[in-house]
């Protein structure tokens, strides 16, 4: 695009070819990523064994992991099926701010779910008393409202940016740095203000995690073989989910800043990043526990019994 005006949509480049290998690859990933996570939503608010505070957090994350891929995997297929991939300023926009707000969110909810883990395994005669409905609620909240604040400032700063071309940004979506570098304008304070804001989401969650699993880890330290392994098995599923998620944003953060990274590994590995986590936690949440398996088994007996008693003729 040349300098004629100022810039009103974006075309979203992203892989050069094998399209259709992607489409399939994506299509198969968003679908697991909506029933999986679909799936506990039905179980936590359908089966009353799942009315605990934990389970009340876990469907939350199921919920934003949802928001956070449906924000750009649709936008994706329909780019692979298309010649010229485009959106508009606004949407480009809107996209990148629901998309780095959801991925605050998951983490902050990532550190709700250590703090009641933390409650429950070094307080659990107090359990019940702090984690009251209202505490519940309040940590949800809190947890959203961050996410949603703490990306304002980096998006506050870009949205008025000047863009007067070129127009292509070097991403499957509308990510915050390859927009941010076509505007014709310095943008060193952007650059500044974004690393700075993503830094206290990334390192401040990560640290209260942190604290959480050393107080946790203290404890167990005290308890007997098989306390130790109840609370072991309590927050397995929840460590590995933390694990995946923090390393995998290790992985995308090294990739941008070393400069022989390959173009299009550097977006497969960005792109696989924002869909691992959403596809994975239900997997491991259903695999580790099995308060949940018995759930979805208690779910398909119950579809079961009543597709029987429709196809069963009452008896006069």
């Amino acid at each position: 695009m040349n300098d004629t005006g100022p810039v009103t949509f974006f075309i979203i480049e992203g892989l050069r070819d094998k399209y259709m290998l992607l489409f399939a690859i994506f299509l198969t990933v968003y679908i697991l990523v909506l029933g999986g996570n679909s799936m506990i939503i039905y179980l936590v608010w359908t089966d009353s064994r799942l009315n605990s505070p934990m389970y009340f957090f876990l469907h939350n994350l199921s919920f934003s992991d949802m928001v956070y891929t449906s924000v750009t995997i649709p936008n994706m297929l329909s780019g692979f099926l298309t010649d010229v991939k485009t959106i508009s300023k606004t949407g480009c926009f809107v996209q990148m701010y629901v998309f780095l707000s959801m991925a605050v969110t998951g983490r902050a909810l990532l550190t709700v779910m250590a703090f009641d883990r933390y409650v429950a395994i070094c307080n659990p005669l107090r359990y019940t008393t702090i984690m009251t409905r209202q505490v519940r609620v309040l940590l949800i909240f809190s947890a959203w409202g961050f996410g949603w604040l703490i990306t304002l400032p980096a998006l506050s700063l870009a949205a008025p940016l000047p863009f007067c071309g070129p127009n292509r940004v070097s991403h499957i979506f509308c990510d915050h740095s390859s927009v941010v570098r076509l505007a014709c304008t310095d943008t060193q304070r952007n650059s500044v203000v974004s690393l700075t804001f993503a830094l206290i989401a990334i390192i401040g969650t990560f640290l209260l995690i942190l604290a959480s699993y050393i107080s946790i880890g203290k404890a167990i330290v005290g308890m007997g073989t098989a306390e130790r392994l109840k609370a072991f098995a309590t927050c397995a599923s929840h460590l590995i989910v933390v694990c995946i998620s923090y390393v995998s944003a290790s992985c995308v953060y090294i990739s941008y800043r070393v400069a022989t990274f390959d173009p299009d590994v550097r977006l497969i590995v960005a792109v696989l990043y924002s869909v691992l986590t959403p596809v994975l936690n239900p997997i491991i949440y259903s695999l580790r526990n099995k308060e949940l398996r018995d759930a979805v088994k208690r779910a398909f007996c119950r579809c079961g019994t009543g597709r029987m008693r429709k196809t069963i003729p009452a008896v006069s």
